[in-house]
């Protein structure tokens, strides 16, 4: 019941959680520095290491690699700032994490005839080393964070940053043929030969790039702060409700559409509206040629944004093979229920009680049945007024790995309706337009049926009961225990009947016999 027990069989298809493993604990409070092309960060992880949190996330637009293709040596402001923002983070990672930072430097530091002076400053005046990493190494990295959001994806990862773009294939858990370029934006921008002379490298180089990686017809994966800025316009042009660049889906057609909506609208006011960066902002149109031609070359059938990359890569890097075959939404749902739930393990027993009603449903979405239930409680010391639209809020825009956005609102949906047995009035309708009518009432009867399971709250030695759900016939069974009668009172009769009407069902309940 507390989720002690020793054996894995009784945890079903998702196996003994994992986050209190000693391998997993040593990736907790884990910092990482990236030193890109345009900009510096640190990310201090911490959470369930397979589904990581963002402990801390701060970022620096230093623009190292501006001006690198005329002068061949890092922008003299962005070096100052980054070394500056390093100094910051080192100060600030001896207070929050648990092992010493991770400092990787990509395309503009390896490429700049400086740069080796730029990491030795970096050394001295922090005591960080700097690995510069080559553009194959890149692609692998960023490959790799792309799985630890998406186990067992396969597909075409493109990541850019500001001097460069990779690309790498994934398939089966593993990273495959890599290649990297000087297709990053930075570059292109201080390119000679204006719009002619940029289209034509553009276009060479991705002919190469095709010519190395062969056929591509999978999923297109978009690592990179450039292509998140466009996914965000692109949100932005199409009225999209749900605001989470993770997942986010795009189209070869919506990309064009997209770009043409970037010339006809004015850059500053287009950029405060989505709320991207300035100096983003002005490299989006070379990003945009970019992407124009990777779509038009490689046609995915799938074009998906991923807010992992690299640093996720890190860490995937350092995970042992068990962690890196979990589910990362269980491993994340558990996490938050052991740490917030009222009582840690009861998320188990609810799912068991409640899954006959869905006998019906295909793994995937057992899967988020299994999540609901594991986070059915974690947001009970929110004010009763608001604690329904908390867990709307927490499912549809939490840090939740292996998610589509339908899923996140038919979750969000499913823990509204655990505290409250009406939709209609919140702030959050707009988003059940990405659902059908089918997945909305689903969503309903989750939550319901949870909302009903959470008045029989038991201890490991208790039987909760049995529901049985004839869809057929519309009969709703409940068989409760004779330890469990006292907890069946007015309330909990209340919520079973409004369970039974979502369903469309009549009842039945009995008390079994002591045997």
């Amino acid at each position: 019941m507390d989720g002690n027990s020793d054996a894995s069989t009784e945890w079903g298809p998702f196996g003994r959680p994992l986050f209190e493993d000693a391998a997993a604990r040593a990736l907790s409070r884990v910092g990482v520095v990236d030193v890109g092309s345009n900009s510096v960060r640190l990310v201090v992880f911490d959470g369930a290491a397979r589904s990581p949190a963002y402990f801390y996330n701060e970022k620096i637009m230093c623009a190292l690699g501006a001006g690198l293709s005329e002068t061949g040596r890092l922008n003299p402001e962005g070096r100052d700032r980054a070394l500056a923002a390093i100094r910051r983070f080192q100060r600030i990672a001896r207070q929050i994490c648990q092992g010493d930072l991770t400092a990787v430097a990509t395309a503009a530091v390896r490429e700049a005839s400086d740069g080796p002076d730029f990491c030795a400053d970096v050394l001295r005046e922090t005591g960080l080393k700097v690995h510069v990493i080559d553009g194959e190494e890149e692609a692998r990295l960023s490959a790799q964070g792309v799985l630890l959001g998406w186990p067992g994806s396969y597909g075409l990862v493109c990541d850019i940053g500001g001097s460069s773009m990779e690309l790498a294939e994934i398939e089966n858990d593993r990273v495959g043929k890599r290649v990297t370029s000087a297709l990053g934006p930075l570059k292109l921008r201080d390119l000679k030969g204006g719009k002619k002379g940029r289209r034509a490298y553009i276009n060479d180089t991705l002919d190469q790039l095709k010519e190395q990686m062969g056929r591509q017809r999978n999923r297109l994966f978009l690592v990179g702060g450039s292509w998140r800025a466009i996914a965000r316009i692109d949100m932005e042009r199409r009225g999209y409700p749900l605001r989470v660049l993770h997942e986010y889906r795009m189209s070869a057609k919506a990309i064009s559409a997209t770009a043409k909506y970037v010339k006809e609208n004015d850059p500053e006011e287009l950029r405060q509206r989505c709320g991207v960066s300035a100096s983003r902002m002005a490299l989006v149109p070379y990003a945009l040629e970019v992407l124009k031609g990777v779509v038009r070359r490689f046609k995915p059938h799938d074009i998906a944004v991923s807010s992992y990359g690299i640093r996720e890569g890190m860490l995937y890097e350092q995970m042992p093979g068990k962690l890196r075959r979990r589910d990362p939404l269980i491993e994340a749902c558990r996490f938050a229920e052991a740490k917030d739930a009222r009582l840690p393990g009861f998320g188990k027993a609810l799912y068991h009680f409640i899954l006959p009603l869905f006998n019906s449903a295909d793994e995937d979405r057992k899967r988020i049945i299994r999540a609901a239930c594991l986070l059915h409680d974690v947001s009970w010391r929110a004010h009763p007024d608001y604690r329904a639209e908390t867990c709307f809020d927490y499912a549809t825009r939490a840090n939740l790995g292996g998610l589509r956005h339908s899923d996140r609102v038919y979750l969000g949906l499913a823990l509204l309706h655990r505290y409250r047995n009406r939709r209609e009035g919140t702030r959050f309708q707009d988003l059940y337009a990405l659902l059908d009518e089918k997945m909305v009432q689903q969503a309903e009867v989750l939550g319901k049926a949870m909302r009903f399971g959470a008045m029989l709250w038991i201890d490991g030695s208790d039987d909760m009961g049995r529901l049985k759900w004839h869809p057929k016939k519309k009969r709703l069974l409940l068989t409760l225990p004779r330890s469990a009668t006292a907890l069946y009172g007015e309330v909990a009769e209340a919520r079973f009947l409004s369970l039974a009407q979502a369903l469309g069902a009549e009842t039945e309940v009995t008390i079994a016999r002591q045997s």
